[in-house]
């Protein structure tokens, strides 16, 4: 009998508190937690895990958000992960910028968790 894997949750942002918010939202539903906290981190988590999901800030220390979705939405091997950008900007141009880069979603803190998770998993039934 096989078990049953669990689905790993990237989770991107240079804020201590969002971050274990994150973190306990999706243990809490069964997932797999993954932390990055600035876009360095965050890109090679993305290419050493392979998550399922990304939840990624836009505004990090390093490379912002906007060109760590790019790099990976643009390249073949890692362009399958759903990324959920999850912003405080939220002007209309920036969620643009955000549909440009290749997110899936763009979300604008402060968020409503249930529908956070309510997106992770529609992903996840792709």
């Amino acid at each position: 009998m096989t078990k049953n894997i669990k689905k790993k949750i990237l989770i991107v942002d240079d804020e201590p508190d969002i971050v274990e918010t994150l973190k306990f939202l999706v243990e809490s539903e069964g997932f797999e937690s993954i932390i990055a906290m600035d876009g360095e981190e965050a890109l090679r988590k993305a290419k050493e895990e392979n998550p399922d999901v990304m939840i990624l800030d836009v505004m990090l220390p390093k490379i912002n958000g906007y060109k760590v979705c790019r790099l990976l939405k643009f390249d073949n091997k890692y362009k399958h992960i759903p990324i959920l950008m999850v912003t405080a900007r939220s002007q209309e141009e920036d969620k643009v910028i955000g549909e440009e880069t290749g997110a899936d979603e763009y979300i604008t803190k402060p968020f409503d968790i249930n529908e956070l998770i309510e997106k992770i998993h529609l992903y996840l039934k792709h």
